[in-house]
């Protein structure tokens, strides 16, 4: 069970950081940009280097001129709030949209969504992407910021599942961690250094006396080039020092020392240079990552403020305009970094204030997480308590729980006690990451402030500034409740705080509603309750699809239809299962539409309409990863494995069970039927009795055993290994101890009304009933089961026991056709078996191939469909047309159609 999340919103997204910033060249540089435009572009391009080497305005200036009607190239410069997953993407694809705008079609509806992963979005971008016809290039500027291990795996997965025509370019202080070398000796990776970015000696001449305007001696110019080493940030910083110098040769003589010397010393000299007012202005809004006139003028105070910006532009002092309309700027990092450094030397105490000025107009203006950055920055742990409660809303649906968990952790412990709201967004972060220490206590901390009977211990009066999320307290208590008792696997308590949560919540809470019914729904199907479990995930698919939830619709839809079938009530969960596909449709591959086609898959199994089967499992394959829960992968092997075994075809059916139990993996749903309990099955139709029985004592199981739901499964299991083992031996007593425990099971199953179990025991009964020589009771059970199994088309159940019960079958009426059809699928000398024999001497590929020999498919098309060379087709035909006998296409089609294939 996921936890149910809401859509996402179109979050504010900064539209400069989208852009390539619009810097003046400085000298051109073919050199350089030759490299870049190499014609066959690697997936990795990495411009590397310490800061002041001049990668953004290198790469701004080829993204300008590589972008034309063949190639789109994209931009994003990441800042330290990228470090959000969620934050992340939404700029990557928001980026991506701006120069090729059907990018991220199937992956944006995914992010808005808290029910998709990361992951899931990761991959349905790549999907997008694979569909472009255009060649795509995409720049992050700035990586170094990111310090995230998850994300970097994430860019590492989102790098080596690039389609060949998308291309990653990356500029960065320093390397990010990812398999360089494996890349370097692919030959997938293009890298740019400090190296190859200083300036040459002719580069720095034409710099200083052209570009600058200098007028400097060959003589200084080369002992310049030697002091700076081509460092192209001293290099501006000592021309923007030595303009109206008279003494040019002796100031260049008169610094020396490593890079970061160098910097303060020429960054002091060009502030000494500087007016008074324009020298305030540059250490007062050095502490802002961003520069507008307006946020300029909130925190100088200083009305000339975006005049001031357009001088230092135009005076070119580190002023790097943002946009087109030169509204926003900021510093080159080295020379903000300077900047701040002495400001604190300076005036230290001014510092806190310029901050909480900043947060209080990013707070007017609707940017949380600066103000809230800037509030941290002055030390205002109380405003940014304030602000963090006010964004709580805003954070849940935009899904920035790790900016959430963020700034929580930076408050003091002491903040939470008091601020209800607070407290359970820390709650909810917690729970978020599957932590539960300390919970408890963070509830009743907060349930002292809204329950009367608790409030007797409390001091005066909360402290609450959304009044809204206050008032949501009570369900929300509530609910986490229900989650830890779940975790702790008490189903009662689970129960009553779900129950609680509908009590509380109001009728137009669709969300609210549809988790606690979602809540409440596991823990009845936990403990065997069926029916009613079904009505409450009827009632919170119903709660989800009014709240336009969609993967909250699916994920409930694939438990209520997994409670259907084993309700017996294989109609309706197809309907259930085909009615969330169509709740997906408007949105592609969404997380859970691989699930319903799997649920499909099963129940088609069941009626033994194996073709369809494997055409709906094909398809949940075919719509990749990012489009099924953490179940679908194992749950879609099982069902193969029972393909494979109704074929004959045992040793795949482990081979396929083995692969099913790694990838194992319920996602909270009750583990009804376990992997090792569905290998027994298999064995023991390959007649190995004692692996079986093996499989049981490692299980400690026995007839004796208190009968649950949630063991039913392995129970009638070991009825089945119990009345083989009689077989097999002559044992009575194993007899007498299968026939009790199914008399126990049968009981049980019929309380529940769950008539899956309720068919399969009746046809086991009928076995032990022959088996003692009651051929009247033999008969009379397995009519039984044959009526209950008719309505909703049960086949397999009834013949997954052959040859044990098949001559029974024979000895029941004709008449009824449903018991035709049974017999059929369990005919000997019927097409199944004929086509049996033949599954063992053709490869899985054979009959991949030997399907499409039917199709109007030619050969290369063929060889395509299966991503196979022609060559290889040939082989695989050649195979078939001798293992059938055949001469021909046409006559090898005809064949497989005899023999039932």
């Amino acid at each position: 069970m996921s936890t149910p999340g809401e859509p996402l919103p179109d979050a504010p997204l900064l539209e400069t950081k989208l852009h390539a910033p619009r810097r003046r060249s400085v000298v051109p540089r073919p050199r350089v940009a030759a490299r870049l435009q190499q014609a066959d572009a690697p997936p990795l391009t990495l411009v590397s280097a310490p800061a002041g080497f001049g990668k953004t305005t290198l790469l701004a200036e080829w993204t300008a001129s590589a972008s034309h009607d063949e190639v789109a190239t994209a931009w994003l410069s990441l800042d330290a709030g990228d470090n959000d997953p969620a934050v992340f993407w939404s700029y990557v694809i928001a980026a991506l949209r701006t120069a090729v705008p059907e990018a991220g079609a199937t992956a944006l509806p995914l992010l808005r969504s808290a029910q998709s992963p990361i992951d899931t979005v990761v991959t349905a971008l790549l999907h997008d992407l694979s569909r472009l016809s255009i060649e795509v290039v995409l720049v992050l500027d700035d990586y170094h910021v990111i310090e995230s291990h998850d994300l970097h795996e994430a860019v590492a997965f989102f790098l080596d599942h690039l389609p060949p025509h998308v291309h990653l370019v990356l500029g960065s202080r320093a390397d990010p961690p990812f398999a360089l070398g494996r890349m370097r000796a692919r030959g997938d990776l293009l890298e740019i250094r400090a190296a190859d970015l200083r300036f040459t000696a002719d580069e720095t001449a034409t710099y200083l006396n052209q570009t600058m305007g200098l007028d400097i001696t060959p003589s200084d110019i080369a002992v310049l080039d030697a002091r700076t080493e081509g460092w192209i940030a001293a290099l501006q910083l000592a021309a923007l020092s030595m303009r109206d110098r008279s003494d040019v040769s002796g100031f260049i003589a008169g610094f020396a020392g490593d890079d970061r010397f160098i910097v303060d010393y020429l960054a002091d000299e060009v502030l000494q240079r500087q007016t008074d007012d324009i020298r305030s202005f540059l250490l007062e809004t050095s502490i802002l990552s961003r520069l507008t006139g307006p946020l300029c003028r909130a925190v100088t105070g200083q009305a000339d403020s975006k005049a001031t910006l357009e001088l230092l532009e135009r005076s070119n002092l580190f002023l790097v305009p943002l946009d087109d309309r030169r509204t926003w700027y900021r510093y080159h990092q080295l020379f903000a970094d300077v900047l701040r450094a002495r400001l604190l030397d300076e005036a230290p105490d001014s510092v806190g204030g310029l901050h909480r000025r900043a947060s209080d107009w990013y707070a007017e203006n609707g940017d949380r997480a600066e103000a809230i950055g800037h509030a941290f920055a002055a030390e205002d742990v109380h405003r940014a308590a304030e602000l963090i409660e006010l964004a709580v809303p805003w954070i849940r649906r935009t899904r920035q729980e790790a900016t959430m968990r963020t700034w929580l952790d930076a408050l003091p412990d002491d903040m939470f006690p008091p601020r209800p709201v607070l407290t359970i967004a820390r709650v909810g972060a917690l729970m978020g990451a599957g932590e539960t220490a300390g919970v408890e206590l963070l509830l009743r901390s907060v349930e002292r402030w809204i329950e009367p009977s608790q409030h007797a211990g409390a001091s005066g009066a909360p402290i609450v500034v959304d009044r809204d999320e206050f008032a949501r307290l009570r369900p929300q208590v509530a609910m986490y409740r229900a989650g830890l008792a779940l975790l702790a696997g008490d189903v009662t308590a689970t129960i009553a705080h779900a129950e609680r949560v509908l009590d509380l919540s109001g009728p137009a809470d669709h969300f609210g509603r549809g988790a606690a019914s979602a809540l409440t729904g596991l823990a009845y199907w936990s403990t065997g309750n069926l029916d009613a479990a079904r009505r409450r995930y009827a009632e919170a698919v119903a709660c989800f699809v009014d709240a336009d939830f969609v993967p909250d619709v699916l994920g409930c839809s694939l438990a209520l239809g997994d409670i259907q079938t084993a309700q017996g009530r294989l109609s309706d969960a197809v309907r259930t299962f085909e009615t969330g596909l169509k709740h997906a449709a408007p949105y592609g591959a969404l997380r859970g539409t691989a699930d319903m086609h799997v649920g499909l898959g099963e129940v088609l199994i069941e009626r033994n309409e194996l073709g369809a089967a494997i055409a709906h499992l094909d398809l949940s394959d075919q719509l990749g990863g990012q489009a099924g829960s953490p179940q679908k992968a194992h749950r879609r092997l099982v069902a193969l494995a029972r393909i494979r075994q109704a074929e004959g075809d045992l040793a795949t059916a482990l081979d396929l069970l083995d692969d099913a139990e790694r990838a194992y993996n319920t996602d909270y749903s009750p583990a009804v039927r376990p992997i090792p309990a569905l290998k027994a099955r298999v064995r023991l139709a390959g007649g190995d009795v004692d692996a079986a029985l093996r499989w049981a004592a490692d299980h400690r199981l026995s007839g004796d055993d208190e009968l649950t739901y949630i063991h039913e499964f392995e129970h009638i299991t070991l009825a089945r290994t119990l009345l083989a083992h009689a077989k097999d031996r002559g044992d009575a007593t194993a007899l007498g101890e299968a026939t009790a425990l199914l008399d126990r099971l049968l009981a049980a199953a019929e309380e529940g009304d769950r008539a899956g179990s309720v068919i399969e025991i009746l046809v086991l009964l009928a076995h032990a009933h022959h088996a003692r020589g009651d051929l009247p009771a033999a008969t009379s059970t397995l009519a039984r089961a044959v009526d209950r199994a008719e309505p909703e088309g049960y086949v397999r159940v009834l013949v997954d026991t052959e040859p044990l019960i098949v001559p029974l079958l024979r000895t029941l009426p004709h008449g009824n056709q449903h018991l035709r059809r049974i017999l059929a699928a369990a005919n000997p000398s019927g097409p199944t078996r004929a086509s049996t024999a033949l599954v063992d001497e053709l490869s899985s590929r054979e009959l991949d191939v030997l399907r499409l020999l039917r199709s109007d498919l030619s050969g290369p098309d063929i060889a395509r469909e299966l991503l196979v060379s022609l060559n290889t087709l040939r082989t695989h035909t050649k195979n078939i047309y001798a293992k059938l006998g055949a001469t021909s296409r046409r006559d090898a089609v005809r064949r497989a159609g005899e023999l039932g294939l």
